[in-house]
């Protein structure tokens, strides 16, 4: 049953002064012992009210003391009769393990059949861990005991007090959220250190330690950096007694700002030597979590409405921070892969206000739905615009009024903008209104007066950019313009090409005229900041989404400036997205072939230019899209790409998987490089490999997989990624049927699975009458299921399918 917002508000106005006591058993394999000891007030000794535990086998309940018989208790809540103005409950139970990401998370790395567990809370899964009032405002201390193997090492969000044997004991955490709690057990790999006067430490799987000592100076000189840089800004100190960061197998999310232990999904430390991309995507996820010990675990949300004062703010914070902590690249990737997501959310049905009316978010299903690109990406992007607006002095000093009134308790959006008035005279509140509480974006149009390049506005919001000439030779740069109402004429820009919104500070779709278009076409690789050729490449993005280019003309533009591309960051962004989104969703099956081979033409440039921090991107997408088998194979065989530069585990992979697809090898290679590659990635990336075999045979195993209750959540995205393989359009048609069928069974396991599987439609070129017929389906089956988390994705994908639409009628 999700909880609902009634039910929330209802319980936090009759219960105060929680806290927990938690004892966990984590020696059995098949299920976990939980004692918990919930103390609190109540306003109403009359009333009763209820705890959260789920799946609860031999439920012992005491209550002051007095041992309940029969506890009344439904599989999710159990019900609390008999109480006091101050009441002391012990619930005792053993809880099955998971391995869906949604509660005590449990793996065994195929690599050394070693066991993890880890406690993935979040939203409304807390109570799938330890008896809890499982809401955001009601904030407790939480003190921890684990009892463990002998061999593993235990982690908690408090500060390790004292180790005797099996038994572990912990710090009690200040008052935090229920979601924001962890352990994590295992024979870990461990490196610790102690800076600012507190213990931090990396942490991953044993089978990866010596990815972890290869990336570990990274991720330390990182994570001080961050740490440094939040100490110094906000007057709030640092929350809690340590700083732990857990690689933790199987995480659903990028990763969880659990208090003082934060757990990241453990694909961040990839066995292969990570590319600049990958580099720069994990310092700004680093710098996100961490800004979570402020926005969001000191201060929280009182209701889920107010999501975006926790991840708006560290998201926007994650790339800044990087940024200032030397982090290169971080503000081109922010608007090459994130800033886009926020664009394509806000233009689906699915749009809401970044800050949404509580009463619009009924129930907790209903506001999982909301963490969405429009609170991480969209939020981010606006938070950024109002530094620009505000100034970032000001913005620190509303920021810090707001995290001290409100430090270990829940805050609103007035609460942040009556912080923000405090310190300034510009209306936030009418800010607030124009981009939080309202959807959509605005449009900057560039026309011309004569040689005159003239910027209008069309909607309502108030923008502060930066407008850059896109011209080579030395000119007038560029200039910080106010757009409203009025259009703002560049005179400075006479005869010129110009792009707007050149340092990506404002939300909003950008319209050049076909001078600006043209100017950007023949010099985009030669403009001379890495950020306006992330600017620019993303302008021509959207001409593609907005069927204003077609995907081939698109295609023309990589093949002229993707390969010169200079910056590691933007390349390896732009193939990402290339690859991830025109050829899979926009492109038409009998282009394939040729768009495949740009991109292995563009890849080929950049390895032949012999640049190292290019190279590992480029490698890759070469593999990924070549049909020349021979020079896949010459890569297996020799072990290397070009002279200096080895094709490590994760790049035979990627060349499996085209040999299999392009027809040239099949199970028996697999299953060779599965042996070599007893990983965690390589058993998943074989099953990708397998279910990319061209037969129908490998796609009914695939499917047979997919739909079965036991397989894990890594292994259903590894199916899911093979099955439908570009190009394999006939294949893949008889599971549309079954995809519609199966769906809604795979959507009751967990709410993770529902996401995964409304997210996992076919994303593979196909020809317009079916992918119309299958878009009408989907459309149809949404309005059909009951569950609101499968019925957002299918819509959300829905609409997906109508911006493919559109792109195929553009040519």
């Amino acid at each position: 049953m999700s909880l609902t917002y009634d039910e929330a508000r209802a319980r936090a106005a009759r219960i105060s002064r929680v806290a927990y006591a938690i004892d966990l058993d984590l020696t059995s394999r098949e299920t976990f012992g939980c004692r918990t000891t919930v103390t609190f007030d109540l306003e109403d000794p009359r009333a009763t009210t209820f705890l959260e535990l789920a799946d609860a086998q031999d439920l012992r309940l005491t209550v002051n003391d007095a041992a309940v018989p029969a506890p009344a208790y439904d599989g999710t809540r159990i019900t609390l009769h008999d109480l006091k103005p101050v009441n002391e409950v012990v619930v005792e139970a053993r809880i099955p393990y998971v391995n869906d990401g949604d509660g005590m998370h449990t793996v065994t790395d195929p690599a050394d059949d070693a066991t993890y567990v880890a406690a993935y809370a979040g939203m409304d899964l807390a109570h799938r861990v330890f008896a809890c009032f499982d809401q955001p405002d009601l904030k407790a201390p939480i003190s921890l005991t684990v009892t463990a193997p002998a061999d593993w090492t235990v982690l908690g969000n408090g500060r390790l007090d004292s180790h005797e044997g099996a038994a572990w004991r912990f710090t009690t955490t200040p008052p935090i959220s229920t979601y924001l709690f962890t352990v994590c057990a295992g024979p870990w790999a461990s490196r610790t250190w102690e800076h600012a006067g507190l213990p931090f430490g990396w942490h991953a799987r044993a089978s990866l330690a010596t990815e972890l000592d290869r990336d570990f100076e990274n991720m330390k000189e990182v994570t001080e950096a961050c740490f440094d840089f939040y100490t110094r800004t906000f007057d709030e100190p640092y929350p809690f007694d340590s700083y732990d960061q857990v690689m933790g197998p199987g995480h659903n999310w990028g990763a969880m700002e659990t208090a003082g232990c934060v757990t990241f999904r453990d694909e961040y430390l990839p066995r292969n030597q990570p590319d600049a991309g990958e580099v720069v995507d994990r310092a700004t996820v680093i710098a996100h979590e961490m800004a979570h010990m402020w926005f969001g675990d000191l201060v929280t949300m009182k209701w889920w409405q107010d999501t975006w004062l926790n991840e708006s703010f560290a998201d926007f914070m994650g790339y800044h921070v990087a940024h200032e902590a030397g982090v290169a690249g971080s503000w081109p990737d922010f608007s090459l892969n994130r800033k886009p997501t926020g664009y394509a959310a806000d233009a689906r049905r699915s749009t809401h206000p970044i800050a949404e009316d509580a009463e619009h978010l009924v129930d907790v299903d209903t506001a999982f739905t909301n963490f969405d690109m429009i609170t991480y990406a969209k939020g981010a992007s606006v938070l950024h615009q109002l530094v620009i607006w505000l100034g970032w002095e000001t913005f620190v000093e509303g920021t810090n009024v707001y995290l001290t009134r409100h430090r270990f308790g829940n805050a609103e959006l007035a609460d942040f903008l009556e912080a923000l008035d405090s310190v300034t005279d510009r209306d936030v509140r009418g800010w607030a209104e124009a981009y939080l509480r309202t959807t959509g974006f605005d449009t900057i149009r560039v026309s011309r007066d004569g040689e005159v390049p003239v910027l209008e506005r069309d909607g309502s919001r108030p923008h502060r950019f930066t407008v850059a000439a896109l011209d080579g030779s030395a000119g007038p740069g560029t200039t910080l313009v106010d757009l409203g109402s009025e259009p703002v004429a560049l005179t400075s820009f006479a005869g010129l090409p110009v792009l707007p919104n050149a340092a990506d500070e404002a939300y909003a779709d950008v319209l050049l005229d076909d001078a600006s278009w043209q100017g950007l076409v023949d010099g985009l690789s030669e403009l001379s900041e890495p950020l306006q050729r992330a600017v620019a490449w993303s302008n021509a993005f959207t001409r593609v989404r907005s069927g204003r280019l077609t995907a081939p003309a698109f295609m023309g533009v990589v093949e002229a400036h993707l390969g010169r591309e200079r910056d590691p960051v933007v390349f390896d962004s732009v193939l990402r997205r290339v690859r991830g989104m025109v050829l899979t969703q926009w492109t038409s099956p009998e282009a394939l072939a040729a768009a495949q081979a740009s991109v292995a033409s563009v890849c080929t440039t950049a390895l032949d230019a012999g640049d190292g921090d290019r190279a590992l991107a480029a490698m890759r997408g070469l593999a990924a899209s070549t049909r020349d088998v021979t020079l896949l194979g010459d890569w297996l065989e020799s072990g290397r790409a070009r002279p200096g530069l080895e094709i490590d585990r994760d790049t035979r992979w990627v060349a499996v998987r085209r040999l299999v697809v392009l027809g040239a090898a099949g199970a028996d290679l697999v299953a060779t490089e599965a042996a070599a590659d007893r990983s965690s990635s390589g058993h998943q990336a074989s099953l990708t490999a397998l279910a990319s075999r061209p037969d129908a045979a490998a796609k009914a195993d695939a499917w047979r997989q997919i739909i079965d209750p036991t397989t894990s959540n890594r292994d259903f995205d590894a199916l899911v990624a093979g099955l439908w393989t570009p190009g394999q359009e006939d294949l893949c048609a008889p599971y549309l049927d079954r995809y519609l069928e199966d769906a809604p069974r795979v959507a009751e396991r967990s709410q993770s699975f529902a996401a995964d599987i409304g997210f996992a439609v076919p994303r593979i070129p196909m020809a317009v009458a079916r992918l119309q017929e299958f878009r009408d389906r989907l459309d149809a089956a949404s309005a059909g299921t009951d569950n609101t988390v499968l019925r957002r994705g299918w819509r959300d994908r829905v609409d997906d399918y109508d911006v493919a639409l559109l792109v195929r009628a553009a040519g």
